[in-house]
Parts: structure tokens; sequence; C-alpha cells
């Protein structure tokens, strides 16, 4: 089975981070689209278990909140009947903690826009930070008990 170098990861890594699209990596580093692909799973995956393992303890002074939306495989109104009501098909939201100052993503979520993926992201949020903190969120009404289950009185909280 091949390997690539890690010369060749580190260029393909690069042409990705610069914002080039897997096609154009492809044709500029001479690596396979599926190669690509292969790796930027693995490489998210080792982001991902390092953001786990070391984000920890912060004494965030302000955490700002917010929601991204995107669609996998199609827009809600145009997923397929027998796949509507399946995550991964249809609408999708990324939520994200962002510290004001630092810049750090505190913590991030892929899921649907309700109750429950409040709760477990501000729970999560909350088993990162040691200190009192100010948090910033829009007006989604999920905000609210969220905030509150995880932090209880210990956070000062603004809607905006």
């Amino acid at each position: 089975m091949n390997k690539l170098s890690t010369a060749k990861r580190v260029a393909v890594v690069a042409a990705l981070v610069e914002g080039n699209s897997v096609r154009a990596t492809a044709r500029m580093t001479n690596v396979s689209k599926p190669t690509i692909l292969k790796l930027l799973a693995e490489l998210g995956d080792a982001c991902a278990r390092y953001h786990s393992e070391t984000v920890h303890d912060l004494r965030s002074k302000r955490i700002e909140y917010d929601e991204i939306w995107q669609f996998c495989y199609a827009k809600a109104k145009n997923v397929p009947e027998e796949k509507r009501g399946t995550f991964g098909f249809g609408d999708v939201w990324t939520w994200t903690a962002l510290d004001a100052n630092s810049k750090l993503i505190v913590s991030w979520l892929v899921g649907s826009r309700d109750a429950g993926s409040a709760f477990t992201f501000m729970n999560d949020v909350a088993s990162r930070i040691c200190t009192r903190v100010q948090l910033t969120t829009d007006g989604h009404k999920v905000y609210i008990n969220a905030v509150e289950d995880a932090f209880g009185a210990d956070v000062d909280y603004v809607r905006c």
C-alpha cells in the first residue's frame, strides 16, 4: 500500500489551508482526490482529539456564541422523502463558542438547531471554563434554558 510522505502531506495541507479546492490541490500536488479526502478526514480527527485533550481550565472573560447554517446532500426542501428526518440530509448547524479576546474556539458542535443540541453544546462549553464568564448570544430562544442549565447563576449572560 502506498503512503504519502510527510513532505507530500504538508504540501497537501498547506494548499488546502490556503483555500485551494480539493481538485486544485490534487492537480498542484499530484495526489488523488480520494487520498486528499482521506488525509483531510484523518487531520480532522487528530485536530478534534487535540482540542478535546488540551482545551480545558480556560480563564476566558467573554465568550460569543453563534450558529452557522449549511446543508448536507440537499437543502431541506429538496431531500427525498425516504431520507427526511435523518441527520446529515438537509439542514445542519455548526454551533460555535469563541473566546472574544484570544479568538480561540472554545467548543463547537455539528447538529440540529434545537434545544437538545443547545444543551449539549452549552454543557460542553461550561466544562471547559474555570472562571465566571460573560456569554453573548443571538436571540435564539433555546439558549436561555441551556445557559441556565450549564452555568446556573455563575454567569453574566447577554442576548443580542
